[in-house]
């Protein structure tokens, strides 16, 4: 009979190994690895820098695990900052663990500094840029200056909203609370305005989306809207062929007649209204040419017969 490799906390600290570095099997939910993350031991700063340096010279593959396993905690603290953003506080820690694995990565110990501070810029900056793409279908800041803005904003509101004593907090900015926010962040009123408007606004989709019961086939969507089908790509092509053969291509056809032919197809079929109306009749041109009617009509068929197969000549 197999085990299961999730372990509940109870069990997975009964198999852990007395090395407290030793990685522990899979725990099974968030809420133990919190817990086993903070057991793991701190480094003294002697230690930090002799790992450190350890990883630099010699590329010692111990020393990266041991300063990744002792700053674990501090992915766990910072994640948790970010939980108001709506996503999984698990997901949160695994980007801020891809931070923390490139600080260490990038670390330098005579530098003078912790690796807890310099760390933490990398913790934040995985953290803010997985926020940045999966908070929305559409990214809501794309420079950088739109991404410190978009973190400030939210920030500052959430104080905003804090302070107000009278009713229900509002959603969105006053003028006033716009003109204060801007002055802190150093930035035009008006970018705060659109940033505004960006976190508020919801995504819509694009296509229609199936109604509920009861209610008409489709829900409509801004691609009901929106769609034009001479605008693709297939049906322009066609428009601008069409187009080609119906000026350059009906001349060059009517070239090919003799003047009599070219005569009689230009006023049978050029020379027509949109109604119908406005052409010669066969009796008409057979009285001007001194022919009979089905005379008019065999010239009219062997003249079109040649336009089609100058027309295809020349697609």
């Amino acid at each position: 009979m197999t085990t299961s490799t999730a372990l509940t906390l109870p069990r997975a600290a009964a198999l852990a190994p007395a090395n407290p570095w030793a990685l522990l099997p899979p725990l099974g939910n968030l809420d133990a690895y919190i817990s086993a993350v903070n057991a793991m031991p701190m480094l003294t700063l002697e230690e930090e820098q002799r790992y450190a340096r350890e990883l630099r010279e010699h590329g010692s593959l111990e020393a990266a695990s041991r300063l990744v396993l002792s700053h674990l905690r501090l992915v766990v603290a910072t994640a948790r900052q970010y939980l108001g953003y709506g996503l999984p506080h698990a997901d949160l820690i695994q980007e801020g663990n891809v931070g923390l694995m490139k600080a260490v990565r990038r670390f330098d110990p005579a530098q003078g500094v912790r690796l807890v501070s310099y760390a933490l810029h990398w913790i934040r900056a995985e953290i803010h840029e997985y926020i940045l793409k999966n908070w929305r279908l559409v990214k809501v800041a794309t420079t950088k200056a739109q991404r410190k803005l978009f973190f400030n904003l939210r920030s500052l509101k959430n104080s905003l909203r804090a302070q107000e004593s009278e009713g229900t907090p509002r959603e969105t900015l006053n003028g006033a609370q716009v003109l204060d926010v801007a002055a802190r962040l150093n930035v035009k009123p008006e970018e705060v305005r659109e940033m505004e408007e960006r976190m508020s606004g919801a995504d819509v989709l694009f296509d229609p989306t199936p109604a509920a019961d009861g209610e008409d086939d489709k829900a409509f969507g801004p691609g009901d809207w929106l769609h034009n089908e001479a605008d693709e790509p297939t049906a322009r092509l066609e428009a601008a062929e069409r187009q080609r053969l119906t000026t350059q291509g009906i001349a060059r056809a009517l070239d090919a007649l003799d003047a009599r032919s070219r005569r009689i197809v230009t006023e049978r079929w050029l020379n027509v209204n949109d109604d119908g109306s406005g052409g010669m009749t066969l009796h008409e041109l057979a009285s001007e040419y001194g022919v009979s009617a089905e005379r008019i009509r065999q010239i009219e068929a062997a003249a079109i017969k040649k336009m089609r197969k100058t027309l295809a000549d020349y697609a």
